[in-house]
């Protein structure tokens, strides 16, 4: 690189996270879930992790489990104390709450006093994918390709659930890890200007970050390929240490964003595959219909020859026992599984997790029947056996299987028994924190809309009979735990 961009690239080093605007989404606000305080929950520590214009992120301990988290804690007040500053962060939640993908940030639960919010997230301990790029200069092909899998996998997930996220860079992804980029799970985080986006509805807010953001959201008029754009300079940027649009102050980098014009200079770029520059072209194509929707990213060849493929026979016996014996469990259970599932870190699930990414062709975060079937039929199960443990494992009857579906059908009896994934789920039921799930807090869960089709016509009351063994009209822990050991 020559002297003149030395400079350039240090100035973008130091202010890459410099926001575009800070205007968030417009969608109605949801009811915060927790609302008892969180200090009876949880422990922290004083040092910040991270900090933003809203505020600070930093490890906490939850008090009877043990477990490690990450709490994002969110001044109400921070940018106005208007009810569309709080919208934006109520609908930050409520996206959050909807995720359910390996590669997107874990949100395990909410509180909220007077001041502040408090979100109890996954922690991750290998860094800011920034800070990886900082440390290498630049990644090698098959590096850069692994992280381009997983991201464009996540957004392929957000876009299938129509949710754009508006605000992609290196600093909003997350190493699980310090382990090698090759050993690791990338994680998106930061929902703050994502949105929710209708098909041929036009977002108009302009939002990102100047290195990153596509031309269309400069110009008020955009969808959600402005999230396929960011991922293409995050692409050039792996690869040559470098943005594509780099200037030495904010208004001549947008300047070259709106010209939408970049190059591949040889001193940086000879000794990058054709197809890599390909698939940053289409990434980058300045019209918006001419480029790469994330399912297309996902099928180019790059991709596809440079990351490592996965297992062709990726269920193990065990795996394919639980899967045939989740049928049989009772619907209680069925959703405390589901509850464990979210709730167990990443080195417990991570034989579950490979099966499912390896399960999941089409990289979309959701196992078709297509996809599961071809996954059991290639470990000899017969075409009978199939139909029963496909219908008793997509809960919600969408006729595909989500990520956490999976997760609970194939928990092992040694991860879900262990008595913090116990106390998690439990804690979840019980609303009040009296210790006993009583018939209103059983009631409240179980007719959600969410969990209906697991239902399948047992009334609340039987369930509650069939659990509660003393008959006091409330399941104490202990008999929470007997059904989880029952088979």
């Amino acid at each position: 690189m020559s002297n003149c961009c030395a400079g350039i690239l240090a100035a973008f080093f130091q202010d890459a996270a410099k926001p575009v605007t800070d205007k968030g989404p417009s969608s109605s606000a949801v009811q915060v879930g927790g609302s008892s305080n969180i200090r009876d929950h949880y422990t922290t520590e004083n040092k910040a992790l991270g900090a933003g214009s809203y505020g600070t992120v930093c490890k906490c301990k939850h008090k009877k489990t043990g477990s490690v988290r990450a709490l994002k804690t969110i001044c109400k007040t921070a940018g106005g104390s208007s009810s569309k500053v709080l919208e934006r962060f109520y609908c930050e939640i409520a996206i959050m709450k909807r995720m359910d993908h390996p590669g997107i940030i874990k949100l395990y639960e909410t509180f909220e006093d007077k001041r502040n919010l408090y979100l109890i997230m996954e922690m991750c301990s290998g860094g800011e994918l920034f800070d990886r790029i900082v440390e290498a200069g630049h990644f090698t092909e098959t590096q850069a390709a692994i992280v381009m899998k997983q991201m464009i996998s996540a957004i392929y997930y957000l876009h299938t659930n129509m949710i754009c996220h508006r605000d992609l860079k290196p600093e909003n992804f997350l190493f699980h890890t310090k382990e090698p980029i090759e050993n690791n799970l990338l994680k998106l985080i930061d929902f703050g200007l994502a949105t929710p986006f209708k098909t041929g509805q036009a977002l108009k807010t302009k939002s990102g970050t100047p290195y990153y953001v596509a031309p269309q959201v400069l110009a008020g008029h955009y969808n959600e390929l402005c999230d396929i754009w960011s991922c293409g300079v995050i692409m050039y940027v792996l690869l040559c240490g470098y943005p594509p649009f780099l200037a030495d102050a904010d208004p001549q980098v947008l300047a070259l964003v709106r010209r939408g014009h970049f190059t591949f200079p040889a001193e940086d770029w000879s000794q990058v595959s054709d197809d890599a520059k390909q698939l940053i072209r289409k990434l980058l194509a300045m019209k918006p219909q001419d480029r790469f929707t994330a399912e297309q990213a996902l099928s180019h060849i790059w991709i596809k020859e440079k990351a490592p493929r996965s297992s062709k026979e990726p269920l193990n016996t065990t795996s394919v026992s639980n899967l045939k014996n989740f049928r049989a469990t009772n619907r209680f259970k069925k959703m405390a599984l589901q509850v464990i599932a979210t709730q167990l870190s990443e080195d417990k699930i991570e034989t579950l997790r490979k099966q499912f990414i390896a399960l999941d062709e089409n990289g979309d975060g959701r196992l078709s029947i297509k996809e599961i079937s071809d996954g059991l039929k290639a470990t000899g199960m017969k075409d009978a056996d199939l139909k029963q443990i496909l219908a008793g494992v997509d809960f919600d009857g969408s006729g595909s299987i989500e990520y956490k579906e999976f997760l609970a059908a194939t928990l092992d009896k040694r991860h879900y028994l262990q008595e913090d994934a116990l106390w998690s789920a439990f804690c979840v039921f019980d609303k009040n924190g009296d210790g006993k799930i009583c018939m209103e807090e059983l009631r409240s869960v179980l007719e959600d809309d969410s969990v209906g089709q697991l239902m399948q016509g047992q009334s609340v009351e039987e369930i509650m009979k069939e659990i509660d063994e003393d008959g006091s009209g409330e399941i104490e822990f202990e008999e929470f735990v007997q059904m989880m050991r029952k088979s």
